[in-house]
């Protein structure tokens, strides 16, 4: 027997010892470690050889592309894929071809290869290498290509908020619908909890039916447009003088104490715009721009101020000192004057609006993190995780983070609602992208006829208060069911 079989735990030939170490005297066994299993698990030396075979020619010709990229440049070429001298075998390849293909090689190492991962990581993994892959070629495009965004196979021209967008939904699937699925004992105790707050309950299913139609009929819905002779319709089942109306009156006319009426029609139920946009479409497409903003910017912000909180009670000191004095410097600066500013200077959009929401409204929820992981980074799991000597980064991994979890969804809450309304606050003021259908656009359409066509500004006001009201009362009915000390299961 060697030393390398000793120091595996191995049992000598012959050696009637039971292989299962015991816990001390507590009555109970460890589990047995396979180390053969372990090793196994591993990628062969046929794997690492055929590898290293895909690899060397990759790096070869990714190099050539790389400076025939850079010259294109310099020469005032643009970097366009036409400039580039074709390859061998696979001719002229761009360097969008190529960084795609490097993820998708290095997506089917990690993922494909006998490691002991479970099918849902598997998953996970294979996404993100496809999300990583389609947001490279996006950038590059865009660096490196004057005529705009990159178009995809079935997915066609995808934008940077698209990808946000996607990453997003994945992101709440993948740690927060699987794990409740997975484990419905805990799923069960948390709705009890939840289902006690009945005007929760309404707006969880009102917010879950507003984020489904966002998504699906967004992409089925042709987005609003100006339609001559159409301005100013009713409703169906509504009627306003036809002087409000323009010229064609889809439901009809009839006459009224000597006035003429134009009566609404069913294809347009909730009306039509100044513009002659039909105002349930652009209700349906501002679905999903509300909710794209709030998630958004929220999942971004989130997870720099969860980063932020937990370094910061973890270690204290001088690290805990510095972190929280640039937050103070950061807070010293609002985000709505920061994107003021850059609102003026190089125009409103919606992927501004998420960026500087997500990297720079984080300040707050960094400090209510902080405050509960400072009480956390006391009890004793805590310190037996350090006195086992575990890294920091895994005890915060798995000891800080899911006992602060309840902070983080009350953080999520409480600012998801805020970031709605101010983009509905900048897009009625006109400084976001006038061509996204947003509520707040809407609004700011109807508000200079509020007396003959109140349907344009309260139909989209009415949606916009009931989302930011339903995140309201599911925030509390979630702090309530997460964190008994808020109002749970009485002991």
């Amino acid at each position: 027997m060697t030393g390398d079989d000793y120091k595996r735990g191995a049992t000598p030939a012959g050696d009637d010892t039971d292989r299962t170490a015991t816990d001390g005297g507590a009555g109970g066994t460890f589990e047995t470690v396979e180390w053969d299993d372990i090793d196994r698990a591993g990628p062969s030396r046929r794997a690492e050889a055929v590898w290293i075979l895909v690899t060397a020619p990759w790096l070869v010709c990714a190099v050539q592309v790389s400076l025939q990229f850079l010259a294109s440049l310099a020469s005032g070429g643009g970097g366009g894929g036409g400039s580039l001298a074709p390859l061998p075998v696979v001719g002229t390849v761009g360097p969008v071809a190529w960084v795609g293909s490097a993820l998708a090689l290095g997506t089917a190492y990690y993922g494909l290869r006998p490691l002991r991962r479970s099918r849902i990581a598997t998953l996970w993994l294979g996404f993100t290498g496809v999300w990583l892959a389609g947001v490279s070629a996006t950038a590059v495009t865009q660096l490196g290509d004057e005529s705009g965004l990159a178009a995809f196979p079935l997915l066609g021209v995808v934008t940077p908020v698209d990808w946000l967008w996607l990453l997003t939904v994945a992101v709440l699937v993948r740690y927060g619908v699987v794990p409740l699925s997975s484990n419905r004992r805990i799923a069960r105790y948390y709705w009890r909890q939840f289902r006690r707050n009945t005007a929760a309950v309404v707006s969880a299913i009102y917010l879950v039916v507003v984020f489904v139609v966002g998504i699906v009929g967004a992409r089925v819905v042709p987005e609003p447009s100006p339609t001559p002779g159409l301005e100013s319709q009713p409703p169906a089942f509504v009627s306003v003088p036809s002087y409000v109306t323009g010229v064609d009156c889809p439901g009809g006319t009839r006459m009224e104490g000597g006035t003429e009426l134009c009566q609404g029609s069913l294809a347009h139920p909730f009306g039509t715009t100044g513009a002659g946009e039909d105002v349930l479409r652009a209700v349906i497409h501002g679905m999903e721009v509300s909710m794209q903003v709030g998630l958004i910017a929220t999942l971004i912000s989130l997870a720099i101020a969860t980063a932020v909180g937990l370094t910061a009670a973890y270690y204290g000191g001088y690290v805990d000192e510095v972190l929280m004095r640039y937050v103070d410097i950061q807070q010293t600066f609002p985000t709505l004057f920061l994107f003021l500013l850059l609102a003026y200077s190089l125009g409103g959009s919606l992927f501004l609006l998420v960026v500087i929401f997500g990297f720079f409204g984080w300040g707050n929820s960094a400090r209510l993190i902080r405050g509960e992981a400072l009480q956390r980074r006391e009890q004793l799991y805590m310190q037996a995780s350090k006195s086992a000597g575990a890294s920091p980064f895994w005890t915060i991994r798995n000891h800080l983070l899911p006992n602060v979890s309840n902070s983080v969804i009350t953080a999520a809450t409480l600012s998801i609602p805020v970031i709605i309304i101010a983009e509905a606050t900048f897009s009625f003021i006109g400084l976001a992208d006038p061509t996204i259908p947003s509520w707040g656009r809407i609004i700011s359409d109807g508000q200079g006829q509020l007396r003959n066509a109140w349907w344009i500004s309260t139909i989209p006001g009415l949606f916009l208060f009931c989302t930011v009201l339903a995140f309201n009362f599911v925030g509390d009915a979630l702090r309530d069911a997460l964190d008994p000390r808020h109002g749970g299961e009485e002991s």
